[in-house]
């Protein structure tokens, strides 16, 4: 319940749009309850011969048969007979006939009229607040570590924001719409049924306990494998996410066959939980239904001694009561449906409000320092670092000082540690323990939009998107004249191969930029850095996945930008960083070395040397 009560938080918002829905929905349950009881003055009017000896007898009948009513809903009721008889009867048959034919038009086409407005303002509604659901999550999604991103799937998020939100949009209209026009449906017809037989109406309700347990266990049922068919749906979407992104690889290996199974398997398991669902969905309406119609053909019976023997009733009326009891009907079988609906979506948002319950790690404290210019240094002090599920020290006390303008190179080993240490310093992560200084101010007390925007990143796996040339090396800043974007794009060695592109710099370059080589990506990425002039670059071994000819080139764009900057540079290839102020090499999270190029070279058993000889033996 209480998942349900936070999804109709989001329905606040829009109560004028609902509170029309509700008054629709209202008129709309008046009006069909009114066009059902005209079919008793109708058939009045065609089969009885005097309207006077039918306004007489149906008085009486209905002070008998509604003595169990309180005395003034009786004289309002009669009140209202009379005016209406006196209304309908006056005149011949004729224009009896006419009159009640008119009503009934009028009836169906108001009935209609709000029936259309009252779905338009409660679609708007639940179109409206879903819309609000999905973007609170996506917004909380960029409020989240890195470290979030390494435990969940890409597809399962993907799914949360899709799939889940599409199934608690559902529960929207099951609750203003079903608990609302149903309920009012049921009283309308109910009031109706009570006004002519209150002993047919009793024995129409026996069945009403045996229904509701059917639906609560129904409901039980449903909510328990609409959480599994989410989840197996997440796993489907991560696995299509997985191949298309890395459709090369499964070709290059011939894993068709093997990603095949391997979906397959999964949507075979989703098609298992669906017929469950379907099964145990689908039973609630014909159970519901049937023992309705047991009910019914019962009352069919009593109703018919009641008319042919004790006389109590008019043919009229028992017409028009079976004409209301089984209007109850729909309405009945809808509400059976409603506890199954609010469960499935009870059960999608408690995927999505689990994202927005996950409370970021990295935020920025009650009143941060506004930062806007890098003066001094960085340093760390003392600095560990482990991931929250591991225990295994990344980083293992790091220290060092970094002075503005100067170039800090680190080299090392895979898993060494040298990616985690750099991502510390635009606080992708926090310190297990130590502090990272920026102007001798701890980074955790700097505003983290102010933090990032001194910084421009070039990692080895550039991600840009589906978008024009343009677009991408103007990414982030709005209003960019595109003199300024030339220039950048002519700095980073990207120019050229630009203009060959068939529509220039608007040109689109696919997702992922997929239709450039990997060179030319890497230097629309730093086309990219260089148009936000930073005043701190971090290149995360930017050059290492690069042909000989492609590398020169990045390697002059990326010499150009760390022109009066301060940069951090990972390098794999150790000629990218023979003019480093300092190179720190790093193994299994430590410093083993530190100094500058001809310092370490110097040292013959060094880790540097080691991998200078191996880059260079020849």
């Amino acid at each position: 319940m209480k998942t349900y009560i936070r999804i109709l938080e989001y329905v606040k918002p829009y109560w004028k749009h609902l509170l029309l829905s509700i008054v629709c929905t209202i008129l709309f349950a008046l009006l069909n309850g009114i066009s059902i009881y005209l079919t008793i003055p109708l058939l009045d009017t065609l089969f009885q011969e005097t309207a006077k000896k039918e306004v007489i007898t149906q008085t009486s009948t209905v002070n008998k048969t509604v003595a169990i009513l309180p005395e003034w809903i009786i004289k309002l009721k009669d009140d209202v007979s009379s005016s209406f008889n006196h209304y309908i009867l006056s005149g011949d048959k004729i224009q009896s006939l006419f009159n009640i034919c008119l009503l009934v038009l009028i009836s169906f086409l108001l009935k209609n009229i709000f029936g259309y407005l009252q779905a338009y303002f409660l679609a708007y509604t639940e179109n409206a607040s879903m819309t609000d659901l999905r973007d609170d999550a996506y917004k909380h999604l960029h409020q989240l570590p890195m470290s979030y991103f390494k435990q969940e799937r890409v597809g399962n998020l993907i799914s949360r924001l899709t799939n889940d939100v599409t199934a608690v949009q559902s529960s929207i209209s099951a609750t203003f719409l079903n608990l609302i026009r149903e309920p009012l449906n049921i009283l309308v017809f109910f009031g109706i049924a009570v006004s002519i037989s209150w002993r047919l109406t009793l024995l129409s309700l026996i069945i009403l306990p045996f229904i509701m347990l059917i639906i609560t266990w129904i409901g039980f049922k449903l909510r328990r494998y609409s959480t599994r068919i989410q989840a197996k749906m997440a796993d489907i979407t991560s696995i299509l996410q997985e191949t298309i992104s890395g459709v090369k690889i499964v070709k290059a290996f011939s894993m068709e066959k093997y990603e095949n199974r391997k979906f397959m398997d999964q949507t075979h398991g989703f098609l298992k939980l669906i017929i469950k669902v379907v099964r145990i969905r689908n039973a609630s309406s014909p159970i519901t239904e049937t023992l309705s119609v047991i009910v019914g053909v019962v009352i069919i019976y009593y109703g018919g001694i009641l008319v042919l023997q004790t006389k109590v009733l008019t043919g009229s009326e028992f017409i028009g009561f079976l004409l209301a009891i089984f209007q109850l009907m729909p309405p009945i079988k809808e509400l059976s449906s409603v506890n199954n609906r609010i469960q499935e979506s009870s059960a999608a948002a408690d995927r999505i409000f689990e994202i927005l319950d996950t409370q970021p790690t990295i935020r920025n404290i009650d009143k941060p320092a506004e930062v806007k210019y890098f003066k001094d240094s960085i340093e760390f002090r003392n600095v560990f670092f482990h991931y929250e599920d591991s225990n295994e020290q990344i980083l293992d006390d790091i220290s060092f000082k970094v002075k503005k303008g100067e170039i800090l190179a680190f080299v090392g080993p895979s898993g060494g540690g040298k990616s985690t240490l750099v991502d510390l310093i635009p606080r992708f992560y926090d310190p297990s323990s130590g502090v990272i200084l920026l102007d001798n101010l701890d980074i955790k007390g700097i505003d983290i939009g102010n933090l990032r925007r001194l910084m421009g990143i070039v990692t080895q796996e550039t991600f840009l998107f589906n978008e024009s040339i343009k677009n991408n090396i103007a990414y982030g800043l709005t209003e960019f004249p595109e003199e300024k974007i030339i220039d950048a794009a002519k700095t980073a060695n990207a120019h050229n191969f630009i203009m060959e592109m068939p529509n220039g710099y608007d040109t689109v370059i696919g997702e992922r930029g997929v239709k450039i080589s990997g060179g030319q990506r890497q230097r629309l990425s730093i086309a990219r850095a260089l148009l936000k002039n930073p005043e701190i670059m971090i290149f995360d071994e930017a050059t290492s996945a690069l042909d000989n000819e492609s590398e020169l080139l990045v390697q002059e764009a990326i010499e150009r930008l760390m022109i009066n900057r301060t940069t951090f540079v990972i390098a794999h290839r150790l000629s990218t960083i023979r003019n480093a102020n300092r190179i720190i090499v790093l193994d299994r999270g430590k410093i083993v070395q530190y100094g500058t190029h001809d310092d370490l070279i110097q040292n013959e058993k060094g880790l540097y040397r080691k991998f200078y000889e191996m880059q260079f033996r020849d």
